[in-house]
C-alpha cells in the first residue's frame, strides 16, 4: 500500500505549514487577484488567477493544480511568488474538489422525452474521488480557458505540479504541444504501482466490472482509503496512467522538463518515478535532489528552495 500514497499535502497540515486559506483571501498589495470559471466537459471548475499590477504588456503563463487531496488555495504561496516575478498565474481545483462543481450521475434513466434536450433528474455528484485521466482533462481543459485571457501572451506556456500533480504535468506536457516548460516536485508518475501482484491485478479489474455493469458506485465524499489522503482512488484509471513511459512525446515542442526529488522519499521509489522520467526524456531536463527532506518537506523546510528552482526553470525557458 505504500506505494499507492502519491498525495499532494492535506489542508489538514495547513495550520503547521500555512498551506490553505479560506475562500474569502484578500491579496497582498501590488497583485491582482480573481476568481474565474472554467468548463471542464460541461463541469464548473473554480479556478484563482494572479499577475502583478506593475506588469506591462503579455505575460507569460504558469498554470498549478494540487495533488491528491488538497486545493488551488493551497497553492497560494507559490501562485503569488510567481506573479510577483512577472507570470500570469492560474491556479485551479478539479471537478469535484474545493469550489469546484462536481460531475454528477444520474440516479434514474432518462425520460424518452426531453424537449430541447432538456429535463429534470435525480443525480447524485460524484466528489473527491481521484481519477488520473479525468483529472488530466481537467488540465487540458484550463489550459484551453487560458488562450482567451487578454494578459496571456500566447505562447510561453508553463505547468507547476507537486506530488500526485508533479505526475499529471507530464502527462499534459507529452500531449499538449502548447506547454513549453514544467516544474515537476516529488512526482508519482505510473499508476501502476497500484498493481502490486496478481491477485491485486484481479480485485482491481473485478472492481472495475462490478462499476461497468453498475452493481457499485463512486466512493464517497472525503472517503481516507490510503492512509491520511482525502479522496478514494477509481483504480480502473491508475492501470492505464503511465507518464512516466511517454516523456518523449513531450519532444514535439521541446518541452523543458525539471524534476525536483526528495532524498528520503518515503512513499513511492523515485527510480520507478521522476528518476526514470529523466533519463528517459531526450530533450531539456533537469534532474535536482533536495537532501534531508521526505516527501512532505517540500511544503515545509525545503519550500523555499523548490520555489527557487521553479521559478529559475521558468524564467529561463518561458522569458525571453
Amino acid at each position: 500500500m505504500r506505494a499507492l500514497i502519491l498525495g499532494n499535502l492535506l489542508c489538514a497540515f495547513a495550520p503547521v505549514l500555512g498551506l490553505c486559506q479560506t475562500p474569502s483571501f484578500t491579496p497582498p498589495e501590488g497583485l491582482n487577484y480573481r476568481r474565474v470559471n472554467i468548463f471542464s466537459e460541461g463541469s464548473r471548475m473554480s479556478g484563482e488567477l494572479y499577475s502583478s499590477q506593475n506588469a506591462t504588456g503579455k505575460l507569460p503563463a504558469i498554470v498549478m493544480a494540487h495533488g491528491w487531496g488538497g486545493t488551488a488555495a493551497g497553492l497560494r504561496r507559490d501562485a503569488m511568488q510567481f506573479a510577483k516575478a512577472g507570470y500570469l498565474v492560474l491556479a485551479f481545483d478539479y471537478r469535484g474538489w474545493g469550489e469546484s462543481d462536481s460531475r454528477v450521475i444520474l440516479l434514474a434513466p432518462e425520460p424518452k422525452e426531453h424537449p430541447n434536450g432538456r429535463f429534470t433528474a435525480e443525480v447524485r455528484e460524484v466528489r473527491e474521488v481521484v481519477e488520473p485521466i479525468d483529472m488530466a482533462i481537467d488540465w487540458f481543459n484550463a489550459i484551453h480557458w487560458l488562450q482567451d485571457e487578454p494578459l496571456y501572451d500566447g505562447k510561453n506556456l508553463g505547468l507547476w505540479g507537486s506530488s500526485f500533480s508533479g505526475g499529471l504535468v507530464v502527462y499534459v506536457a507529452e500531449r499538449d504541444h502548447r506547454v513549453k516548460a514544467i516544474h515537476s516536485q516529488v512526482g508519482a508518475m505510473d499508476g501502476r504501482t497500484v498493481v502490486t501482484d496478481e491477485a491485486g491485478r484481479k480485485k482491481i479489474y473485478s472492481e472495475s466490472t462490478a462499476m461497468a455493469r453498475g452493481q457499485v458506485g463512486f466512493p464517497e465524499p472525503g472517503v481516507k482509503a490510503i492512509g491520511e489522503l482525502r479522496g478514494a482512488p477509481v483504480y480502473s484509471q491508475f492501470v492505464i496512467y503511465e507518464p512516466v513511459e511517454d516523456v518523449n512525446k513531450a519532444l514535439a515542442q521541446n518541452c523543458a522538463m525539471q524534476f525536483l526529488i526528495a532524498e528520503k522519499e518515503e512513499l513511492f521509489d523515485n527510480r520507478d518515478h521522476a528518476i526514470k522520467a529523466h533519463a528517459t526524456y531526450r530533450g531539456p531536463k533537469n534532474l535536482v535532489t533536495v537532501p534531508g527532506i521526505t516527501h512532505y518537506g517540500i511544503y515545509g523546510t525545503a519550500f523555499n528552495q523548490a520555489h527557487e528552482l521553479a521559478q529559475k526553470w521558468f524564467d529561463k525557458y518561458l522569458k525571453q
